[in-house]
């Protein structure tokens, strides 16, 4: 505290370099938090070895990551406009003018984010998962499957692309909407409740077959902390890296997709080069 008191103005100065993306780290780390507690809490209350009783439900693991997307977002909204997503952030970069250095140190903070949420709760479930896993330090895709996406074994490689794919493309259609002015009146301070029902809504009818990754973040960071504290090379291996084509490349091909429908269609400010003469 000594060093922020002999120089006041070098830590404001710092402080509000970072603040943007320190609360898209923040934002992303409690979305992470209660999305993978909740992916925890239902999977090992399922195990006999565990709890007499299942704690959770399909309902409720739905739920939960709604409830984590919103308080994300009303945690970061007010300072970064509460993206927690990098394909999120691409598009707000290519559709509106959000400037590119800001846009990649936004996907940094996400990244870090949800490698940071997914540590935590790793920690503090990790008891729980070398029963659940058989064995103390025992670390197979089993479990990996409660931090990362994983696509059902029947699921082919053209329709896990798909899967994301129109994860996304739902996703950003309507946070466009709802943060376009000409066509909604709807007030800041509500997107986080928009946001709920739609993550609600998406993983109601996309959650079975990928886990509807739809955010590069919410999957590779939690990912790399996978692989570091155990899991290794398999979590990136799985399925000729699906990680990639997925999650990354699925989820930002919807969502540019989406944003430039919307935008052809029915947005009508200059932000976007669709209305620049």
């Amino acid at each position: 505290m000594e060093c922020f008191n002999r120089y006041p103005n070098r830590w404001a100065n710092i402080r509000e370099k970072i603040r943007e993306p320190a609360a898209e780290l923040l934002g992303t780390m409690i979305f992470i938090i209660v999305g993978i507690g909740v992916n925890c809490q239902f999977a090992l209350s399922a195990d006999v070895n565990i709890t007499p009783s299942p704690k959770g439900s399909y309902l409720g693991f739905n739920f939960g990551w709604a409830c984590g997307a919103a308080l994300g977002v009303w945690v970061s909204g007010g300072i970064s406009g509460g993206h927690i997503n990098p394909a999120v952030t691409l598009c707000m970069a290519v559709f509106r003018g959000l400037p590119w250095y800001k846009a990649l140190s936004y996907m940094l903070g996400q990244l870090i984010g949800a490698w940071l949420g997914a540590l935590i709760v790793f920690a503090n479930y990790s008891e729980g998962i070398n029963i659940f896993e058989g064995g103390n330090g025992r670390r197979t895709l089993k479990s990996a499957g409660l931090f990362s996406t994983y696509p059902l074994a029947y699921v082919s490689s053209a329709n896990c692309f798909f899967d994301e794919f129109i994860g996304a493309f739902v996703l950003l259609f309507v946070v466009f909407a709802v943060s376009d002015r000409h066509n909604s009146t709807l007030h800041p301070g509500l997107i986080p409740l928009v946001i709920f029902i739609l993550i609600l809504g998406i993983g109601a009818a996309f959650g079975m077959q990928t886990g509807y990754g739809i955010n590069p973040a919410r999957d590779l960071g939690p990912r790399i902390m996978t692989a570091m504290v155990g899991y290794g090379s398999q979590v990136f291996t799985f399925r000729h890296h699906y990680w990639i084509w997925g999650p990354i490349i699925g989820s930002c091909c919807g969502g540019l997709i989406a944003c430039l429908i919307y935008d052809l269609f029915i947005f009508r400010g200059p932000e976007s080069f669709v209305n620049r003469p």
